[in-house]
């Protein structure tokens, strides 16, 4: 798993190619079928793009009508090729004669995406997990949904160096040593906070939740006044704000004073401020320092971060 954060911005690198390509002629606008680390790519160019995306992470289709569901073009993406939702909500796009497209490594969907002439990108198998594949992903997203200058813009972090957020990774999971993560950011960079969620629960197994500003002001924030009678289950909590320069002056505020009230009452609070020169720097400078706290936190609980065995065991229960 190190080997594999630290070779992470070469993904960049690669240059996706379409196959059936003469068949393919992309809507405007996009539904992107995908489940677990497998839409997360989605998630990220939802919120910084201006095309229109939809994200379905469930069976079958949105609940759209039919004529409004030609007005996009259906991304069917799964990295192992194989997950159920995905292929469900492709193959009833097929009957229903939609625009449709594939990405995946292997597995059923890009045979499906052969037999049915789709076209489809096929990305390379590194032997890694969905959810360290984020930038073959967005290359390949980015392909699909014919985005070339920003495609252009994402090679340019094959450059990052991985070892600049080694150690500040390693000092943050000393830190969250027997603590539970909570995320908190901007509605605008929601998607980076549940990445960080999502990499404590794979990589260190452990619970991790995340919420928003300003959303979590007005509800979720009360759960953590500590008084006697609850005490012991704020306990348990270390919380990680996620903070931009360039957020609403609002947020900014709301952070800095939610920061001094959780810690009035005695609950760790880490503030990450996101660096970079554009939006995408910001978010996967970010994104390495997640995989490096997750990697060196599962590491202080004598864990293998790279498999997650309790999805393994769950996929055969269901089949």
């Amino acid at each position: 798993m190190f080997e594999v954060i630290e070779n992470f911005p070469k993904q960049f690198l690669w240059q996706a190619k379409i196959n059936n390509a003469k068949n393919y002629k992309p809507k405007n606008k996009f539904i992107v079928l995908g489940m677990g680390g497998s839409h997360l790519a989605a998630d990220i160019l939802n919120y910084h793009l201006d095309t229109e995306i939809i994200v379905h992470h469930a069976y079958g289709l949105p609940k759209l009508s039919d004529k409004t569901l030609k007005e996009y073009t259906i991304i069917a993406s799964s990295f192992s090729g194989n997950t159920e939702e995905v292929i469900d909500g492709l193959q009833k796009a097929l009957a229903k004669k939609l625009n449709v497209a594939v990405l995946a490594v292997g597995g059923k969907l890009i045979e499906l995406a052969k037999l049915h002439q789709l076209s489809y990108v096929q990305m390379p198998d590194l032997g890694v997990q969905p959810r360290m594949g984020l930038g073959l992903q967005a290359k390949a997203l980015l392909a699909l949904m014919k985005q070339n200058k920003v495609n252009q813009d994402l090679a340019q972090l094959a450059a990052i160096k991985t070892k600049d957020f080694k150690k500040a990774g390693e000092k943050l999971a000393k830190n969250l040593k027997n603590k539970i993560p909570v995320i908190y950011a901007c509605h605008y960079y929601e998607t980076l906070a549940y990445n960080w969620k999502i990499k404590f629960n794979e990589d260190t197994k452990i619970p991790a939740f995340y919420n928003t500003f300003p959303e979590l002001n007005h509800n979720e924030m009360n759960g953590f006044d500590v008084v006697n009678n609850t005490k012991h289950l704020s306990d348990k909590f270390h919380f990680i704000f996620l903070r931009d320069k360039n957020d609403h002056p609002q947020i900014i505020k709301r952070m800095k004073v939610l920061e001094r009230l959780y810690t009035k009452r005695k609950l760790p609070v880490t503030v990450l401020e996101l660096k970079g020169k554009n939006i995408w720097e910001k978010i996967f400078h970010n994104l390495i320092l997640a995989d490096f706290t997750a990697f060196y936190l599962a590491k202080f609980y004598g864990l293998d971060p790279e498999p997650v065995p309790m999805v393994e065991e769950f996929k055969k229960l269901i089949k």
